[in-house]
């Protein structure tokens, strides 16, 4: 039987360099290729302020992290979930992996993301397989007609299922990624939603000048635009 982990992370910043810190993991667990329901979600204190930029990406602020536990304290029962996985898909690996291992180090383990399973870059996956095409989580569900409309926000758990979803099809398992009677999907949404109190959402047009601007900023940083 084998054993999928699919993982997104939420982080302060852009860089690690930068003294940048992980404020959400998410993952689904996929046992021979359909969800189990066994999902990891945790929200971690960064002890460091959010970027803005970052804000209004997640909308996970300052305040709502005050209480979460520190990235050392969850530590072990992360590195327990991702054990014994024949592999674990992140869109964009090298960002979170990067991360992911930063943290490890600062805490005090010595194996890296790398040491404990096989990492598969599913972006590098939807490159290979739409050359010259947007590969961005977005992009990709409107190419294979994945809903992802209860996607507001940037969610650890959310962007987790919905990539399981996409990597399943993009590695031709199945055209649609049926959930448990308790929807990995309506779990991860859930999660998603959980935000601080007084965030409120509004729809602007976004002009051609500022698509363009955002995509090019993008490609300064050198991440997708999602």
């Amino acid at each position: 039987m084998s054993r999928l982990i699919v993982l997104d992370t939420e982080t302060t910043g852009l860089e690690v360099s930068d003294g940048h810190r992980i404020i959400e993991i998410g993952a689904v667990e996929l046992l021979d290729r359909r969800l189990t329901g066994n999902n990891y979600h945790q929200y971690i204190c960064p002890e460091r302020a959010v970027d803005a930029g970052a804000l209004e990406v997640h909308g996970i602020t300052d305040e709502f992290l005050t209480d979460k536990p520190l990235f050392a304290a969850i530590a072990a029962d992360f590195l327990a979930y991702i054990k014994g996985a024949d592999e674990l898909v992140i869109h964009n690996a090298p960002f979170d992996v990067e991360f992911l291992n930063a943290e490890l180090k600062a805490c005090g383990h010595s194996s890296t993301v790398q040491d404990i399973c096989t990492v598969t870059d599913s972006l590098a996956v939807a490159r290979k397989q739409y050359p010259g095409k947007r590969n961005s989580l977005d992009a990709l569900c409107d190419r294979l007609a994945i809903n992802n409309s209860h996607r507001t926000l940037h969610g650890a758990l959310l962007d987790s299922e919905i990539l399981a979803d996409v990597y399943l099809i993009m590695t031709g398992g199945q055209e649609t990624l049926e959930l448990e009677e308790d929807s990995g999907l309506q779990q991860a949404a859930q999660a998603n939603s959980v935000r601080p109190p007084g965030l409120t959402l509004s729809e602007t047009p976004v002009t051609s000048v500022e698509q363009q601007s955002h995509q090019d900023w993008c490609e300064k940083h050198k991440i997708v635009a999602w």
